[in-house]
């Protein structure tokens, strides 16, 4: 199995910046996996925010997010980052870490295979 916690969620003003961290644990975990990040507003299904491959050569962002948040993982430490710089109040959601049990790119959230419990990122006017 593999279990993923993410941190560094909070209340922002709209402009500022806040890093999430995911963390994976377990004997199955393995440095290849491609990871990714979505999120979910109230009422709203949980959408694609950013992807990263094992390696971190290849990366990929909702059209949403695209110039604003970064996506990084430190494969060291079994982390995967997500800069968000610019917030802006739409951005209020949870947030969840997955990750997709293969090596294989994708960005549908049917193909991940393991999830954190969420972060929640508030961004006030």
């Amino acid at each position: 199995q593999v279990q993923l916690v993410e941190s560094g969620g909070g209340l922002v003003q709209a402009g500022g910046s806040l890093r999430l961290s995911c963390t994976a644990s377990g004997r199955s975990f393995s440095r290849y996996y491609v990871m990714g990040w979505f999120r979910q507003a109230p009422g709203k299904e949980r959408e694609f925010v950013a992807a990263i491959s094992g390696g971190g050569a290849l990366t990929d962002y909702a059209d949403s997010v695209k110039g604003r948040f970064t996506i990084s993982r430190d494969n060291a430490k079994n982390t995967v980052y997500l800069q968000m710089d610019s917030l802006k109040p739409e951005d209020t959601a949870v947030y969840y870490c997955a990750a997709r049990r293969n090596s294989n790119w994708s960005l549908q959230r049917s193909t991940y295979d393991y999830w954190g419990q969420g972060t929640q990122v508030t961004v006030s006017a």
